[in-house]
């Protein structure tokens, strides 16, 4: 799916979030959350969606399998470069 996400919030060092939407607001709206903890051992990113829009229920099945998949391989191709990195 493609789409021109609008970047909601930017805190340095702790957070960023987008909001993506499918043709008008209020069909099918996307919000991306990424909040990232450091200390001196370790760090952790986390991430969350939020979707709200008429289409939401219609489409939840097969949004929820695809964009955990596309998810899960971005977490692991993000952990293999943050690890390659500081190697």
């Amino acid at each position: 799916m493609m789409f021109a996400p609008i970047f909601k919030s930017v805190v340095e060092n702790s957070e960023f979030s987008w909001l993506g939407r499918f043709v008008f607001p209020g069909i099918f709206d996307g919000e991306h959350i990424f909040s990232i903890s450091v200390d001196q051992s370790s760090s952790v990113l986390v991430q969350k969606e939020k979707f709200k829009g008429v289409l939401v229920s219609l489409l939840w099945s097969s949004v929820d399998r695809d964009m955990r998949a596309g998810f899960e391989r971005m977490n692991a191709a993000l952990k293999a470069r943050a690890e390659s990195e500081n190697s």
